[in-house]
This record gives C-alpha cells, sequence and structure tokens, in this order.
C-alpha cells in the first residue's frame, strides 16, 4: 500500500500537490459558469427568475459551507439572510443623497459585516451541545430575530415591509433596469466571486481541517486542530455569505418585507442543497436550478398539489441518488469510466 501511494505523481510531488489537484478547475465547471453567462441572450425574458435562481444558490452555498463541511446542522441561515436584507435596504434607503451609502457594493459589504457580526456572537451558543442541540439554538436565533424585526417596525417597516430602497447604479455606471438584466449579472458576478473564494476556502488547509472535524472531532482534537476556533470561523464566514444573499434580493427587487427573516428561507435553502447535494459547494448552484425548474413546472401543472411532488422527488431522490444531483451524476461518471478503464 505504502510502495503505491508512493508511486503517484501527487504523492512524489509533495503534501500540497493534493490541494492543488483539488483546486484545479475542470472542464464541466468552466461550462456551467459560461452557460449562466450565455443566457443572457437564450432567454432574455427570464432575468428576474435568474436573478433568484442566484441569489437562492449563494443562501445554500452558505449552508454548505456550515453543513457540508464543518457538520454544523442549522436551521438560522434566513435569520442572517434578513439581517443582510434590512441592512443594504436601509443604507439604500437613507443614502439617497449621499452616494456611498446608497452604492450596491458597500450595502453587500455592510450587510456581510452585520450578519457575520451576529453570525460570530451566536456561534458561541451554536457550537454548544450535540447536533440536536445545535439544530435547536439555530432555530432559536432563527426565531428571536425575526420576531425582533416585527417589533421594531420603526426601523423594518413591519408588515407593509420597508420601502423607498433605491440603490444606487452599481459602481456608478449600471442603473437596475425593470427587466432584470443588470440585476441578474450583479448577482451572477457576486454569485461568482464569492464561490470562487469558497472553493479555494475549502481546498486549503483550513478546508481540510474542517473535514477531519466533522469526521471525528476527538481525533482532530487529538492531533492538535483548534477545532472551535475553526467552527467560529466557518459559522461566522456562512452567516456573513448569507447576509450577502440578503442583501442582493433587497437591493435587486428593490423592497424589504419580513418575510426574508422567515423559517421558510432556511429551510428552502436545506432543501436546494439536499437536492443537489450536500459538501460538493455546486450542489448548492445544481439544486437551486433544479428546486425552480421543478416550482416552476409543477406549480403551473398542479397548482394544488406541487408540493406533494416536490416532496416525492426529494424522497426519491434521497432513496436512490445518495449525495443528490451530485451525487447521482459522480455516480454516473463512474459507472462510464469504469469500462473504459477496463478496455485500456
Amino acid at each position: 500500500m505504502t510502495s503505491v501511494i508512493a508511486d503517484t505523481p501527487i504523492a512524489s510531488a509533495g503534501p500540497g500537490a493534493h490541494l492543488v489537484a483539488r483546486a484545479r478547475w475542470r472542464w464541466p465547471e468552466v461550462l456551467l459558469w459560461l452557460f449562466a453567462i450565455a443566457l443572457i441572450w437564450i432567454a432574455p425574458s427570464r432575468y428576474l427568475l435568474f436573478n433568484e435562481i442566484a441569489i437562492l444558490a449563494l443562501l445554500a452555498l452558505s449552508i454548505d459551507l456550515v453543513l457540508g463541511y464543518a457538520g454544523i446542522v442549522t436551521l438560522g441561515q434566513g435569520a442572517f439572510f434578513g439581517l443582510g436584507a434590512y441592512t443594504a435596504g436601509l443604507m439604500a434607503k437613507h443614502g439617497m443623497g449621499t452616494f456611498p451609502w446608497s452604492d450596491p457594493v458597500l450595502g453587500l459589504i455592510g450587510a456581510a459585516l452585520v450578519a457575520g457580526f451576529i453570525g460570530f456572537l451566536s456561534s458561541f451558543l451554536v457550537l454548544r451541545g450535540s447536533d440536536l442541540t445545535r439544530l435547536m439554538v439555530t432555530l432559536g436565533v432563527a426565531l428571536i430575530v425575526q420576531e425582533l424585526g416585527n417589533k421594531l417596525e420603526w426601523i423594518t417597516g413591519g408588515a407593509d415591509g420597508l420601502q423607498g430602497v433605491l440603490p444606487a447604479p452599481i459602481l456608478g455606471l449600471f442603473d437596475f433596469d425593470i427587466y432584470g438584466r443588470n440585476a441578474y449579472l450583479y448577482s451572477l458576478c457576486t454569485l461568482f466571486v464569492l464561490f470562487v473564494i469558497a472553493r479555494a476556502l475549502v481546498n486549503s488547509p483550513f478546508g481540510l481541517s474542517l473535514r477531519a472535524i466533522k469526521g471525528n472531532v476527538t481525533r482532530a482534537r487529538a492531533i492538535g486542530i483548534p477545532v472551535e476556533r475553526r467552527l467560529v470561523v466557518i459559522y461566522t464566514v456562512g452567516a456573513a455569505y448569507a447576509g450577502i444573499a440578503g442583501a442582493l434580493l433587497a437591493q435587486t427587487t428593490q423592497f424589504v418585507s419580513l418575510d426574508v427573516l422567515s423559517f421558510e428561507r432556511s429551510a428552502d435553502a436545506l432543501l436546494i442543497l439536499v437536492f443537489g447535494g450536500v459538501g460538493t459547494l455546486y450542489g448548492a448552484l445544481i439544486g437551486a436550478i433544479a428546486f425552480k425548474a421543478m416550482y416552476d413546472v409543477l406549480a403551473s401543472a398542479t397548482p394544488e398539489y406541487w408540493g406533494f411532488w416536490l416532496g416525492l422527488a426529494l424522497v426519491l431522490l434521497v432513496l436512490f441518488a445518495r449525495g443528490g444531483i451530485m451525487g447521482l451524476l459522480r455516480a454516473l461518471q463512474e459507472r462510464f469510466a469504469r469500462p473504459r478503464a477496463e478496455r485500456t
């Protein structure tokens, strides 16, 4: 066993070669992003739908960082999503006379800072206890934030929502048009930048330490990994990502309602991630596309029973495709690669 490993190019190149190989971009990834850009010309009437998919994908990506790589089961990302939405919305509303505060990019930064800070504070509660305890704590934090949003209606607008959200042109050059073209490009670029950062993060030594913690916390502590510190960092990063997703929704729709703080946001994002595949990053993207496509088709075909068919699809996916859509694609790839290897 040792000689076989030593003779492989990765092993002979050094311990960092494995990380380099994992971080290398492959042609299906490039094609996926090129296709996302090509949608601007392929389906110009669906910009608003594509923008919603990009935002959902970013929210699901924030959960994947926390759940898929650190093993923290959470139902609280909707709270950070809502905090980011209200932060960006308030900056755009009260910064109309002063360009810097209403600038969309600064709105994203502000949303990330606020959501990340609340995520950092709540992380010390989340990390206490077992998985079930963590799940209940994240849900409790989400419900507290939701109730605060309802009570502080002089800030949030209450049931009427936050109106008058008018962000400045993107980078001072591109206005948010009514067709949603610039909004989709803006959300897609933000998603891509954050995806590249997340991809580099999980394929770094830090990401490997998170995998070790998820696999066996006791062993991770034994080999010297600062478990609590790593979990606090990734939970804070996940909260910041969710906040940016909420900011994108506020800026592109120019309206914020209490719905952004609802529990359903977290549940839908978790469902999207399960559809796509947990712990893959691309599962968040593929899951968002599949979820919205199924929702549109089923809601138009059977508006009264679309939830039943969506639930049935999820059950079948869990039963016959371990690892979601990404797991199914990986299994198909291995199945077709096996005969090719046998022939050679």
